[in-house]
């Protein structure tokens, strides 16, 4: 019961681009323009208010999140469940590849 209690507190609190876990962010995630601490973004993906890689397309995160994964030595099933997840985070929700998908 208690790695099921974790693994939910971990879900809740997932970089909304990449979808890390916030707890494992060296800096303790983004920062926001006034310089506090962003709750939804991990400092690779956001500081200073705005993502750094602002034309960064959802097909290159889910690219980006495989290759770590695979550097991590992840199993392939983790790899294309991580990438599969990229979609239904924050920064990725409405964007063309997914209104496509959709039918929208």
């Amino acid at each position: 019961m208690k790695k099921i209690i974790r693994q939910i507190r971990l879900e809740a609190k997932r970089c909304q681009s990449c979808g890390m876990p916030l707890q494992f962010d060296p800096h303790d995630g983004g920062s926001e323009a006034d310089g506090t601490p962003s709750t939804r973004y991990c400092s690779y993906c956001y500081a200073h208010g705005q993502f750094r890689e602002p034309a960064l397309t959802l097909e290159a995160m889910q690219q980006r999140v495989r290759q770590l994964m695979r550097e991590r030595h992840a199993p392939w099933y983790v790899r294309a469940y991580m990438a599969h997840r990229i979609p239904t985070l924050a920064r990725w929700r409405g964007c063309a590849r997914n209104k496509a998908q959709s039918g929208n």
